[in-house]
C-alpha cells in the first residue's frame, strides 16, 4: 500500500510566531530536561533546523565572542554563520554551564551520546499535547514555522534561501507564495 501524502494526512506543516511560543512555553513545563527541550524547539525554530542538524550541534559550532553560531546542512544543503539572539544566547550559557558532562554535542542523552531523533519527536509532540494543540506536531514544523515566519515579516526570498541552506529557491518560495503579508501595500 502506498504511504499518503503528508498534505492529506496533516491539517497544517507549520506554527504560527504565537504558537511557536506556546509550544516552547509548554515544553520547559515538563520532564528532567526543561531547559535543554526549551534551547532544542528554540534553536530549531530559530535557525530551521532540521532534526537531524539539531541532534548534531556541537559547542564547538558556537562562538561565543561573537554571538554566532555555525550551522552544517544536511541533504546537500549550504552551511551558513547565523546570529544567536539574546534571549537564546543566554539560554545557550545557562544550559553549558549546567551541563554535567563535558561532550562535544550540545543536546545529548544521558549516556552522553547526541539524543535520538526519535527523542526530539517525542519532546515536541509531548509538548504539543500538553500545549493543547488539537492537530499532530512533527519536528519540521518547526523549520517550516521558521521559513513561514522570515516570509511574514517580508525577508527577501533569497535570504531566506541562505538562511535554511537551500540550494534550489524552488524549495524556498513556497513560504513566500503562502505569506499573510504578501500582497500588503500593493495599492497604498
Amino acid at each position: 500500500m502506498k504511504r499518503p501524502k503528508n498534505e492529506d494526512v496533516r491539517p497544517r506543516e507549520h506554527l504560527r510566531p504565537d504558537e511557536v511560543e506556546r509550544l516552547i512555553t509548554a515544553a520547559k513545563t515538563v520532564g528532567r530536561h526543561r531547559l535543554r527541550d526549551e534551547l532544542l524547539l528554540l534553536m530549531m525554530y530559530r535557525h530551521g533546523l532540521r532534526v537531524s542538524e539539531a541532534i548534531s550541534l556541537r559547542w564547538s559550532d558556537i562562538d561565543w565572542d561573537t554571538a554566532t553560531i555555525y550551522v552544517r546542512r544536511m541533504k546537500r544543503g549550504n552551511p551558513s554563520t547565523q546570529p544567536i539572539y539574546p534571549d537564546e544566547f543566554k539560554l545557550l550559557r545557562s544550559f553549558k554551564n549546567k551541563a554535567k558532562d563535558k561532550t562535544p554535542w550540545i543536546f545529548m542523552s544521558e549516556r552522553g551520546a547526541p539524543i535520538a531523533d526519535d527523542t526530539v519527536r517525542v519532546i515536541i509532540s509531548r509538548a504539543g499535547e500538553i500545549a493543547l494543540f488539537d492537530f499532530p506536531l512533527h519536528p519540521h514544523m518547526l523549520r517550516h514555522s521558521c521559513g513561514y515566519a522570515l516570509a511574514a515579516k517580508g525577508t527577501d526570498t533569497r535570504r531566506i534561501q541562505d538562511y535554511l541552506g537551500h540550494n534550489n529557491i524552488n524549495h524556498t518560495v513556497k513560504y513566500t507564495q503562502l505569506s499573510p503579508n504578501k500582497f500588503d501595500g500593493l495599492w497604498d
